[in-house]
């Protein structure tokens, strides 16, 4: 039978959102007549509207009672046919659970981020593929999806802060775990030789919060920017420069080239969907998905002059 409504939970961050986009695509050309709603974080929706993915952006907001009441609201207003669970966490099941829909298909206790999560699926599935992208393809197929697409749907984004006229390499220095970051001195040194061989300029992007420690790179424009800004700056930079962390996926989904440093992650499972995207990890990196307090010393073994020259290449 063809679900009529069809829910999508993955509330986020920015790179998983991203990365769950081509399968919900999928879901969307396999079912064109079906009504997709998708439950996100707030700070995330930004990735949504006006892309054309989902028919309804449910904001899921735990931070106050009416977030939570309004969400609830929202979730029950009509009868789901099928939900499906991208995030494989308690609270995402949850959200699931409180749609009320017919069908809630999730990842099994293997592969879900929490095992308790499993319990609320009706259909659980087991995934054989390496790339997140790909496991959460093999999750739409298994809801009944049938049309394999590779398409991420985003908005136009929209202008914020200044940008440069000529050519620019856009980075976005921090991620969500300090683990996986580059570290902060090899930007101006990349800043620098960038601006005085290529007379290209690298561009640091970041959030309000982040602004004052992007401006202590020499050499470096800083661009303060929210989601849809920074949608924006990636789509006119001439490459990105990105750490395992939600610009880079977004210069991957954008079909931006680029050069992506990694550490502690494996680009196996978290790397770049894209071929114009070139990854450097060290061979002494170990991999691991402990939140690291630290800058991982696999982070300080690619140095500036092999990010120039991955740069070079795809420039």
């Amino acid at each position: 039978m063809v679900p009529e409504r069809i829910l999508v939970v993955r509330l986020g961050a920015m790179g998983d959102i991203l990365h769950a986009m081509p399968a919900v695509a999928t879901l969307r050309c396999s079912f064109p007549g079906s009504r997709i709603s998708w439950a996100v974080k707030p700070r995330f929706r930004e990735l949504l509207d006006g892309g054309g993915l989902a028919a309804e952006v449910i904001p899921i907001d735990r931070g106050s009672y009416s977030g939570v009441r309004d969400a609830a609201r929202r979730l029950r207003a009509a009868p789901f046919d099928l939900a499906v669970d991208f995030q494989g966490l308690v609270q995402s099941a949850l959200v699931a659970a409180v749609a009320g829909a017919a069908q809630v298909v999730g990842f099994d206790a293997a592969h879900v981020r929490e095992r308790p999560a499993a319990l609320f699926y009706t259909h659980t599935v087991a995934v054989r593929s390496a790339h997140v992208v790909d496991m959460n393809l093999e999750l739409a197929a298994a809801a009944g999806a049938w049309h394999k697409v590779i398409e991420f749907p985003l908005p136009p984004g929209a202008p914020e802060g200044d940008l440069p006229d000529g050519p620019f390499v856009l980075a976005a220095p921090f991620a969500g775990w300090a683990s996986k970051q580059w570290p902060l001195e090899n930007y101006e040194t990349l800043a620098l030789r960038l601006s005085r061989e290529l007379d290209v300029t690298l561009v640091l992007n970041g959030s309000p919060a982040q602004a004052a420690g992007l401006k202590k790179v020499r050499g470096a424009a800083v661009h303060v920017s929210s989601i849809a800004g920074l949608i924006d700056a990636t789509r006119r930079c001439a490459a990105t420069l990105g750490v395992d962390s939600g610009p880079m996926h977004l210069g991957a989904a954008l079909g931006r080239p680029g050069v992506a440093v990694f550490g502690p992650t494996d680009p196996a499972r978290n790397g770049p969907y894209s071929p114009l995207v070139r990854t450097l990890r060290s061979p002494l990196a170990r991999t691991t998905y402990k939140r690291g307090g630290m800058l991982d010393p696999s982070m300080r073994a690619v140095g500036p002059d092999a990010v120039f020259q991955a740069l070079k290449a795809v420039l």
